[in-house]
């Protein structure tokens, strides 16, 4: 297939001859468990990824790294394994088994999570850093398009949106067991109980849930599609307006989210004054609360918006990160812990209203062979900048910042994330142009 071929295949997704019956009804018990197990695997995805940030205190008190060497293993190192790895994983799982490829890497990443606790140096810790990311390469990906083609249209960005909670339960319950174990016994205790409990799950997904028929609840044509070939479906993606302006917001967005989030425990015990017990109970809870609410919040407002105005998945997270800024700057402003964390729910919850919208958006725009693809190529963009880039920043801007402001390194290099607020805003705009005029051409009224 040609380049031009596969982007006309790409923007032309939803335009179909027929549809089928199953599209109108709800999803089944099935469709349910399988989209529990799978946020369940999510879950300890997010939360073994973001173990080492949780952790931060007590590993730079044992093994003498700075917040650059944080910044870059939980930054840098980790998402340039994570990113490249999940593009032939993604193409891989648009023609093979996705349950089992789920929870094969779901298993490496849990295995790869007690390695971590087992560390007794830096580039011990590293190498086992990036085998977790080469792991939570497959992770993503593949679920995405699973619940594709367990949910129809007009659903998806529901269940997205239930998907997408496994980030901030991730990161809550990673807070709350990661801190409360870590308080009662050790850091390496936490990394080998809960990689352990993710090998377990990986099992339980393998036995439990069924791989559902690729585009069986989409609009059909009456021929048949070929599965799209590797370069021309990347070619295609990046040269669509849409996915291509979507990316690099969610980039933008994400060098924000990622850079806090990865040093946010840190700030909030050493600059703060908060403990790992504090820690555990209140932004465990307000993680989890605020964080998985916005996440939701968000995808149902588009599944609401969207049908009548496809630039409400441009607009939602566009004011999502209006709203969230003078709290943000509130929040690393605040003198006292209980004053920054009232601060802190609300750019918790708003700051990730891009991402059920972003994933919806592609779901809905490529082929359901492409699928995985590119949702892979959407996280390889995102991760990439936001992962790979934000918490790298965040920590060389504090090692930068330290002879000048040695009690308050970290709440100068957080200021300094300020202006990728307003970048990321400027590309959800230039994002919802860019849906107007497809729309237009397409002779849809948005």
């Amino acid at each position: 297939m040609s380049n031009h071929g596969t982007t006309a295949a790409i923007s032309e997704a939803g335009s179909a001859s027929a549809v089928p019956a199953s599209q109108f009804a709800p999803p089944g018990v099935r469709a349910w468990v399988a989209l529990f197990l799978l946020c369940v695997v999510y879950v300890l995805n997010f939360l073994d990824r973001q173990l080492l940030s949780i952790l931060a205190k007590p590993i730079q008190d044992e093994l003498h790294i700075t917040d650059g060497q944080i910044g870059l293993i939980s930054g840098l190192y980790f998402a340039l394994f994570y990113c490249t790895i999940a593009i032939p994983v993604g193409w891989l799982a648009d023609r093979t088994n996705r349950v089992r490829l789920l929870s094969f890497a779901c298993a490496l990443w849990s295995a790869a999570t007690v390695a971590c606790g087992l560390a007794a140096t830096y580039p011990q810790l590293v190498v086992a850093r990036m085998m977790v990311g080469v792991g939570e390469a497959g992770g993503v990906p593949p679920s995405y398009a699973i619940i594709s083609d367990y949910f129809p249209s007009g659903r998806r960005g529901t269940a997205l949106g239930l998907y997408n909670l496994g980030p901030p339960v991730g990161q809550a319950l990673g807070v709350a067991f990661g801190a409360s174990i870590a308080a009662a016994y050790s850091w390496r205790s936490a990394f080998i109980v809960l990689g352990a409990v993710g090998i377990a799950a990986a099992l339980v997904t393998y036995i439990s849930v069924r791989e559902p028929k690729r585009g069986g609840l989409d609009a059909v044509s009456d021929t048949p599609v070929a599965a799209s070939p590797f370069w021309p479906t990347v070619a295609a993606f990046f040269a669509r307006p849409i996915l291509l302006r979507l990316s690099l917001a969610c980039a933008a967005t994400q060098f924000v989210t990622y850079g806090l989030m990865n040093f946010i425990t840190l700030f909030l015990m050493r600059e703060k004054g908060m403990t790992l017990n504090e820690i555990a109970l209140y932004y465990a809870l307000m993680i989890g609360l605020c964080m998985g609410g916005g996440i939701f919040a968000a995808g149902r407002l588009v599944d609401i918006l969207a049908p009548r105005w496809k630039q409400a998945y441009a607009y939602v997270p566009a004011g999502g990160l209006m709203i969230s800024i003078p709290f943000f700057l509130a929040f690393v402003w605040a003198p006292s812990w209980p004053l920054a964390m009232m601060f802190l729910i609300v750019p918790t919850f708003f700051n990730y209203f891009y991402l059920s919208p972003a994933v919806a958006l592609v779901q809905e725009a490529v082929r359901p062979d492409q699928r995985v693809l590119s949702g892979a190529l959407l996280l390889l963009v995102m991760n990439l900048v936001g992962l790979g880039f934000g918490p790298t920043f965040v920590g060389a801007m504090s090692d930068f910042f330290r002879p000048s402001y040695p009690e308050h390194s970290l709440q100068m290099a957080l200021y300094a994330l300020t202006p990728f607020y307003g970048v990321a805003i400027v590309l959800f705009i230039a994002l919802a142009r860019a849906l107007r005029r497809e729309a237009e051409a397409a002779g849809v009224q948005s």
